[in-house]
């Protein structure tokens, strides 16, 4: 379900995102299910992405570096549009051989072929325009290069979550339903429709869900490039 306005300010956005919805309490202090199901997501994403040691790794909306975290023999580059994300990925990649650039990526003069992995990982539903992103990590990945890519699954986490408010579970825990901020999200879509989606750029050879098959919150593909 695309948002067509092309005018909005995203770094306010995902500045006003990072605000209300701060990161390191989303992935230390979110109820234990979600906590469950973005450990198998990290779980996932390494495991599609392999042993980084001594490749160039960038992650795309790097948020708080939470996932950059599980590379640290890599050498990162973190690049998001916030810079809220920003000082949180700083703190939390201290020590790393990491560089930090702020900006979206498809408006980023990065050079083509600059990375052997990269990381994008519940970021295109806050995109203005999803297929330019993607279009410019095909850009930025090498030949040989991985992609590991998530979203999330709104249509299906919407009907868990309506589920979920006529419980008494949902009475007591209100607004904390919509933890993550996914009222902000611009674009939501099937695991089968982002799949067409990410074909028109790469070929998927692996795809995988979160926490499992049989409930698909979190939509996980391995990409290379065509």
């Amino acid at each position: 379900m695309p948002n067509a306005a092309g005018d909005i300010d995203v770094e306010a956005l995902n500045d006003r995102l990072a605000r209300e919805h701060p990161i390191d309490d989303y992935y230390d202090r979110a109820p234990l299910p979600i906590r469950l199901i973005e450990r198998e997501r990290l779980a996932i994403i390494r495991d599609m992405l392999g042993d980084c040691a001594g490749l160039e790794l960038a992650e795309i909306g790097s948020g708080g570096g939470h996932v950059l975290r599980m590379f640290p023999r890599a050498r990162i580059t973190a690049i998001d549009v916030s810079d809220v994300f920003l000082d949180t990925a700083r703190k939390n990649l201290a020590g790393y051989d990491a560089r930090f650039i702020k900006g979206e990526v498809d408006r980023l003069d990065l050079p083509a072929a600059s990375f052997d992995r990269v990381i994008c990982t519940e970021v295109l539903e806050h995109t203005v325009d999803p297929s330019a992103v993607l279009a410019a990590i095909a850009r930025l990945l090498r030949p040989s290069g991985v992609a590991a890519i998530t979203v999330p699954n709104d249509p299906l986490i919407a009907r868990l979550k309506g589920l979920v408010r006529r419980t008494p579970v949902g009475y007591l825990l209100r607004d904390r339903v919509q933890w993550g901020g996914d009222v902000y999200h611009l674009h939501q879509w099937t695991p089968d429709e982002f799949g067409r989606l990410l074909a028109r750029h790469f070929r998927v050879t692996e795809r995988r869900a979160a926490p499992h098959g049989a409930l698909p919150i979190r939509a996980c593909f391995r990409c290379v490039p065509l």
